[in-house]
């Protein structure tokens, strides 16, 4: 099999936020990165099975700057056979997509694996938008993922139950909890992770359509009121004229 993981770089899920120059830039002074949970723990790992037990090779992705190779060389000491990263500025899900779907549309890849979301933007955008450019089915919060032959079927957690598809290959899934359990490199792998493979290659022009304009911060939650139970007319009063309904 040949199998194509797009990973991205992002801030540790303790990271204190926060913006600068009037709210356009992320402050990175003190952030520690580390590799998206989602591409990392289930999209990677659960490549990393698939070949371990079919064969083939599994290609790592990253749009961003030199700082994104130790992210990179992470996934390489997890299990993946090389990597390439798009030397560009990643400023949008689009441009990042279409950074990607370049790469994949002359590779043949059998699967094209995302998380199901970055957790610093949350969009859940980049796979659908790879799946577009590349005119292929997507399938999105996939829980689990067999693969017999050329046939896939995949399982995702609905409202109420869990929906089972069938896809045949090749196709763009973002992967959700369930589908792998997290690996942690061993020593054995992080030697290798230096030695693999690992291209550098320069974007693509494109016209970036939707670019963020500006960041702000959700307000502060209130504290805690504690009422006594035996002021059930204090408490009434709070929730009349200061309890709101979010």
């Amino acid at each position: 099999m040949k199998l194509l993981v797009c990973v991205s770089k992002t801030p540790d899920t303790t990271s204190k936020i926060s913006f600068t120059a009037d709210g356009t830039k992320f402050n990175d002074a003190g952030i520690t990165f580390i590799m998206n949970p989602y591409d990392e723990w289930y999209a990677l790992v659960r490549a990393c099975e698939l070949m371990e037990k079919n064969g083939g090779t599994v290609t790592l992705i990253n749009v961003g700057g030199a700082d994104n190779d130790q992210t990179i060389r992470k996934g390489l000491a997890i299990g993946a056979t090389d990597a390439v990263r798009v030397d560009a500025e990643p400023k949008s899900a689009l441009f990042i997509a279409k950074q990607i779907a370049e790469h994949a549309k002359s590779q043949d890849y059998d699967i094209v694996f995302c998380g199901k979301e970055s957790i610093d933007y949350n969009g859940s955008e980049v796979g659908a938008m790879v799946a577009e450019f590349l005119d292929l089915p997507f399938i999105s919060y996939a829980s689990k993922l067999d693969v017999n032959g050329a046939t896939a079927t995949v399982e995702r957690d609905i409202e109420g139950g869990v929906e089972t598809l069938e896809v045949s290959g090749p196709f763009v899934l973002s992967a959700a909890k369930g589908m792998a359990e997290q690996r942690i490199p061993n020593m054995m792998g992080i030697m290798k992770a230096k030695s693999k493979p690992f291209a550098v290659v320069p974007a693509v022009a494109f016209p970036d359509l939707a670019v963020p304009v500006a960041y702000t911060m959700p307000k502060e939650k209130t504290g805690v009121k504690l009422v006594s139970p035996d002021d059930m007319e204090e408490l009434v009063r709070l929730l009349h004229e200061e309890a709101k309904v979010i």
